[in-house]
């Protein structure tokens, strides 16, 4: 955990254990959740405006590359996204990395 811990708040992501009762809608068919504790300042503000956690996924479909601006989502889900938040990217020039919490392995470098 404090491999984990010490990685946030930042770009990465972990993929950890699922608390019994967490909703398929969080974690798909999968025994884990992933978890992103975000020092993007847009991303941060949201949160902290909302009071909570937010819950997202990537802004791609399965197997293609991530779209990189408001229009790319726009391209890959026209209106079957409710709201999109136009902001500047991250500083990554590349997806986060995601480990595996309990192994530590890198499951997207």
């Amino acid at each position: 955990m404090d491999k984990i811990e010490a990685s946030w708040p930042g770009p990465t992501t972990w993929i950890i254990p699922a608390a019994e009762g967490v909703s398929h809608y969080l974690r798909g068919n999968h025994d884990g959740i992933a978890v992103r504790v975000t020092d993007h300042p847009l991303a941060s503000l949201l949160c902290r405006t909302f009071r909570a956690p937010i819950v997202s996924t990537s802004a791609n479909p399965e197997g293609q590359p991530p779209a990189l601006s408001a229009n790319g989502v726009r391209r890959y889900f026209g209106d079957e996204v409710d709201l999109i938040v136009e902001g500047a990217l991250g500083e990554l020039d590349r997806p986060t990395p995601i480990y595996d919490g309990v192994t530590g392995k890198n499951l997207r470098a």
